[in-house]
Parts: C-alpha cells; sequence; structure tokens
C-alpha cells in the first residue's frame, strides 16, 4: 500500500530555511505527480508545490521564488527546500501523489487520495 512519511519541520525564526523530506514506497514513485501541501489552523488545504515525472515544477504564487520542490528517484524522496520563510507559512505540511496524472498536476486536493501524518512547520520570532 502506499505509504508517505514526511519529516524535516520544526521551529524557525522569520527569514530562516528548512528542508522537509518525504519518503514514499508502494508505487512507482517516479512516474506519477508528486505535491507538497500544508494546512494552517482554521485554513483549507492548499497546494503549495508540484512535481511531474518530467520534473517539471509549479508553485503557489505564495511560494513562488522561496520554496523549491525537487526529487531523487534513486531514493523514492521527494524535497521541499523553503527558504526566506514568513509566519504566514506556519503550518502542517503534507506530501502526497495523484496517481492519476504524470504531466499536468492537479492543484486540488481532492486528486490526492493518499497522505502521510504530516510534518510541522512554525515560523515565529
Amino acid at each position: 500500500q502506499v505509504q508517505l512519511v514526511e519529516s524535516g519541520g520544526g521551529l524557525v525564526q522569520p527569514g530562516g530555511s528548512l528542508r522537509l523530506s518525504c519518503a514514499a514506497s508502494g508505487f512507482t514513485f517516479s512516474r506519477y505527480c508528486m505535491a507538497w501541501f500544508r494546512q494552517g489552523p482554521g485554513k483549507e488545504r492548499e497546494g503549495v508545490a508540484f512535481i511531474n515525472s518530467y520534473g517539471t515544477t509549479t508553485y503557489a504564487d505564495s511560494v513562488k521564488g522561496r520554496f523549491t520542490i525537487s526529487k531523487d528517484t534513486a531514493k523514492n524522496t521527494l524535497y521541499l527546500q523553503m527558504n526566506s520563510l514568513k509566519p504566514e507559512d506556519t503550518a502542517m505540511y503534507y506530501c502526497a501523489p495523484d496517481l492519476e496524472k504524470y504531466a499536468s498536476c492537479s492543484r486540488n486536493s481532492r486528486s490526492y487520495k493518499n497522505w502521510g501524518q504530516g510534518t510541522q512547520v512554525t515560523v515565529s520570532s
């Protein structure tokens, strides 16, 4: 079965950096779109960054230029490098595969059926 294990979250000051990792198993990691979503307190889950099977990336406007999504297909691991962090980036971060898409990644969380437990990112001074 699909398993996703996120790690790398923590408490960081505004302007700081974190690198999130997501270890994936139970499916052919290289074949599908992968995404990072986040959900803050009292907010809906929102898509942050997406990478298709070819390695093409897209980002939410709120993180463009600050976050970088990447993947290591040999390790079945997805990454999210987060720089210039802001308090509004505080949220639980989740990775997810879209097992029906490989080229044009959906930004809608309903397209993603499998989720990990998430990793908490808190940006505060």
